[in-house]
C-alpha cells in the first residue's frame, strides 16, 4: 500500500460521492412504484448493517486492506483466491460504472460521439489521478463535494421555483402493499449502492484517525441515502410515476422541465455535470481498489506500474459488458445481484467475521487456562 494518509473529511467526501454515483440520475428503486423513497431508506438500513460487518473486520486488522486480511483469515492459498475474486469484482464494477457514464453522455449531450472515445477520455483522467495516489484523489474529492452541493442546491431551487411539483403524485402510501417495497429493498437497494461500500475496506487503512472510521462511514451512508430517497420522491412528484418508470434518466427529465419566465430553460447541464462528478469518483474508487488489490496479492512494490494496463482492461470491459444499454441495465438490476453481490458483499464478509470472532474466542479461553 501507499505510504499516505487521508483526513476524516476527505474520506467522507469520497464515500459520499461514491454512494451517490449512478443512482442519483437513474430510476433508482422504482420497482417499489410510488414508494421508491421508502425502499431506498430501508435499503440504507440494510447497508448500515453490512457496513458494521466491514467495520468490525477493519477493527480486527486496522493496517491491512481486504485482500490482506482475507489471507490471514482463510489461509494463504484460499485467501489469495478469494482476494483475486474481489479484485475481479472491483474491475467489473468499474467497467459497469464507465459504461453508465458513457451511455448517459451519449443520451443527453453527445449522441454522435463514439462510446469508445468518451470512455477512453474518462479512463485517461482516472489513470492519471490513480497514478498520482490516494492523497490527490482525496483532495480532489474535497473540492468537488463543494461543487456538487452547490449544483444540488441550485437545481433543487430552480425545480421548486418552476412550480412543477405535485405532492399528490406520491399518494397513496403503500398502494400495492409491502411486497413490491420489500422485493426492491432486497437485494437491489441494499446492495446498490450501500453494500458497495465494501470497496472502502481497501481504503480505510489510509485514514489518519482510524478510530473515526465508523462515524465517517455511517454519516456518509446516512446522508447519501437520504439524498437518494429525496431525489426519487422529487422525480415522482414532478414527472409522475408513469413517466419515471419509462425514463432511463428521470433526474435529467425533472431538471429539463424547469422553465422560469421563458428565460431559464434547458438546464440539463446541471444534471450532466453532477453525474460526471459522482461517476468519476465512483469509477476511480473501484479502479483504485482493484489496483491496490493487485499490488497486494502479487507483492508489487509500486502500484503505479499497473495503472495503465488495468485502465485498458476496464476500458475494453466497459465496451463488451453488454451489447446495448438496455441489456446493461437488465444485467445490473437482475442478473448480478444474487450470484455476485450477495456472496461478495454479505456472505463472505459475514463468514470472515464469524471465523475471526470464533478464533479470538478460542485464544481468550486458552489464555484463561
Amino acid at each position: 500500500m501507499e505510504k499516505a494518509k487521508i483526513s476524516v473529511i476527505q474520506l467522507f467526501a469520497m464515500m459520499f460521492l461514491f454512494e451517490l454515483g449512478t443512482m442519483l440520475v437513474v430510476s433508482y428503486g422504482i420497482g417499489a412504484k410510488k414508494d421508491a423513497w421508502l425502499a431506498i431508506l430501508l435499503g440504507m438500513c440494510g447497508g448500515i448493517i453490512l457496513f458494521f460487518i466491514y467495520y468490525a473486520l477493519f477493527r480486527q486488522y486496522p493496517n491491512l486492506p481486504l485482500t490482506g486480511y482475507v489471507r490471514k483469515i482463510f489461509g494463504k492459498y484460499i485467501g489469495w483466491i478469494i482476494g483475486l475474486l474481489y479484485v475481479i469484482f472491483f474491475l467489473y464494477d468499474a467497467a459497469r460504472g464507465l459504461r453508465d457514464f458513457g451511455d448517459l453522455l451519449l443520451a443527453s449531450t453527445m449522441p454522435k460521439t463514439p462510446l469508445l472515445a468518451i470512455n477512453a477520455l474518462m479512463v485517461l483522467a482516472i489513470c492519471y489521478v490513480v497514478y498520482l495516489g490516494i492523497e490527490v484523489l482525496a483532495r480532489t474529492a474535497e473540492v468537488f463535494i463543494v461543487i456538487l452541493i452547490f449544483l444540488g442546491f441550485s437545481g433543487n431551487l430552480l425545480v421548486y421555483l418552476s412550480g412543477n411539483i405535485n405532492l399528490h403524485n406520491l399518494q397513496p402510501l403503500l398502494e400495492d402493499g409491502w411486497k413490491p417495497v420489500l422485493t426492491t429493498v432486497f437485494p437491489l437497494t441494499t446492495f446498490n449502492p450501500f453494500g458497495e461500500a465494501i470497496v472502502f475496506t481497501m481504503l480505510f487503512p489510509y485514514l489518519n484517525r482510524s478510530k473515526l472510521v465508523k462515524k465517517v462511514g455511517l454519516s456518509a451512508i446516512l446522508s447519501s441515502g437520504l439524498i437518494l430517497s429525496y431525489t426519487a420522491s422529487l422525480n415522482i412528484t414532478v414527472l409522475g410515476l408513469d413517466r419515471v418508470e419509462r425514463s432511463t434518466f428521470p433526474l435529467l427529465a425533472t431538471v429539463g422541465m424547469v422553465n422560469i419566465a421563458e428565460f431559464l430553460q434547458r438546464l440539463d447541464a446541471i444534471v450532466v455535470l453532477t453525474f460526471l462528478i459522482t461517476m468519476f469518483f465512483k469509477i476511480t474508487i473501484w479502479f483504485y481498489g482493484a489496483v491496490i488489490g493487485i499490488a497486494d496479492l502479487f507483492k508489487l512494490k509500486n502500484h503505479q506500474q499497473i495503472v495503465l494496463p488495468v485502465g485498458i482492461i476496464v476500458l475494453f470491459s466497459s465496451m463488451t459488458v453488454a451489447s446495448d444499454f438496455s441489456e446493461h441495465i437488465e444485467e445490473g438490476l437482475k442478473i448480478v445481484q444474487y450470484p455476485i453481490h450477495l456472496p461478495l458483499m454479505a456472505i463472505i464478509p459475514l463468514l470472515m467475521l464469524i471465523v475471526v470472532l470464533t478464533r479470538n474466542g478460542f485464544k481468550k479461553k486458552g489464555r484463561l487456562k
